[in-house]
């Protein structure tokens, strides 16, 4: 086997072995797509923390507030859920009002990522399968 081509040293490696970059994109230009993305993802995530979804529990008796970091923000609660005589009632509403509301925040945050990051993703390739 004819180990010409680039060398390294004084070792010859086959000029296939060389790194290249293929449809005219350099690494200088690779770099500047990716600290790109990098800007724009770190904005999205900022701005994440100005959006907020409001879920309900119990036919409208609980609302949570959460915003786009997934943190809750708010909890309304009717005064006619409170029963003093069934407090379980009102923490199973609360519970399950607070986990939608988590549930919707972090739907609008994958969609907003996967918005952002879309441009820089080739064709076909989505950031659900990397689990984002």
């Amino acid at each position: 086997m004819s180990l010409a081509g680039s060398s390294f040293g004084d070792t010859n490696y086959p000029a296939a072995a060389a790194p290249r970059m293929t449809d005219g994109m350099n690494m200088a230009d690779m770099f500047g797509k990716m600290m790109e993305m990098q800007q724009r993802m770190a904005d999205t995530q900022e701005a994440l923390s100005d959006r907020s979804v409001t879920a309900e529990a119990g036919g409208g008796m609980i609302k949570v507030t959460a915003n786009g970091l997934q943190r809750v923000t708010a909890i309304k609660i009717d005064p006619d859920a409170v029963d003093l005589e069934d407090l379980e009632l009102l923490e199973d509403l609360v519970v399950a009002g607070v986990n939608k509301a988590l549930e919707e925040a972090a739907a609008l945050a994958k969609d907003e990522m996967s918005k952002a990051a879309g441009s820089f993703l080739p064709p076909g390739m989505d950031l659900g399968q990397l689990g984002l």
